[in-house]
């Protein structure tokens, strides 16, 4: 599949999808697929940021993503980023970590996460969990605020 073909079918699986703010979920979708372009990522780990949360939100399913013509990197890349039902943070990290891309790609998810005007519109009860939650993941993959 070609990045548009990939940003098409994410944003289709996404649709009618918000954030926690209330934004379109393609919003985050589209700024992680760029943080990982000015990270220095290829096409297949863009296309990956496109795909991150697809089948962790059950947008699209993991057979889905067997099966799509999509590079085996792209798919190993959203696998791991995909979070399980009762999984540890620091075993979600180090799935991460042993993923070649994978890193980067949660680096630029991380970081659209954190965003200080994102997390601005917010109660301060949520933010202050999620500003937690993100920081210690950043420790986990060992990231700055700044990656």
């Amino acid at each position: 599949m070609s990045l548009a073909e990939v940003e098409a079918v994410a944003c289709a699986a996404h649709a009618g999808q918000t954030d926690k703010a209330g934004r379109p979920y393609t919003e985050h979708l589209r700024a992680v697929a760029e943080g990982v372009r000015t990270r220095g990522g290829g096409d297949e780990l863009i296309a990956a940021g496109w795909l991150h949360d697809a089948v962790e939100d059950e947008a699209l399913s993991a057979e889905w993503l067997a099966a799509a013509d999509l590079d085996p990197r792209t798919k190993d890349v959203v696998l791991a980023v995909t979070k399980r039902e009762g999984e540890p943070p620091e075993a979600y990290a180090r799935r991460i970590l042993a993923t070649p891309g994978a890193r980067l790609v949660k680096a630029a998810d991380l970081a659209h996460n954190a965003d200080p005007d994102r997390l601005a519109v917010l109660d301060e009860a949520t933010r202050t969990r999620l500003e937690r939650k993100y920081s210690a993941m950043r420790q986990h993959l060992g990231l700055t605020p700044h990656d």
